[in-house]
């Protein structure tokens, strides 16, 4: 059976934790953010952990991430 192929836009935009769930940046923070609150901006700043649908979805994109 041929090798899969990681879709590379997953490469650069997620990670998988050690325990297994995917990890990304927060999404609405690169422009137009006179019109957010400062809390959702705050909230935005590190990474977070991708729903349990979405997760899945990623996970096939990268066959090989352990």
């Amino acid at each position: 059976m041929p090798k899969l192929k990681t879709k590379s836009s997953a490469k650069k935009r997620f990670r998988l934790s050690a325990t297994g769930k995917v990890v990304s940046g927060a999404a609405c923070t690169q422009h137009m953010l006179r019109r957010r609150s400062q809390k959702m901006k705050r909230k935005a700043r590190g990474t977070m952990t991708l729903c349990a649908q979405d997760a899945r979805i990623v996970k096939s994109y990268m066959p090989y991430a352990k």
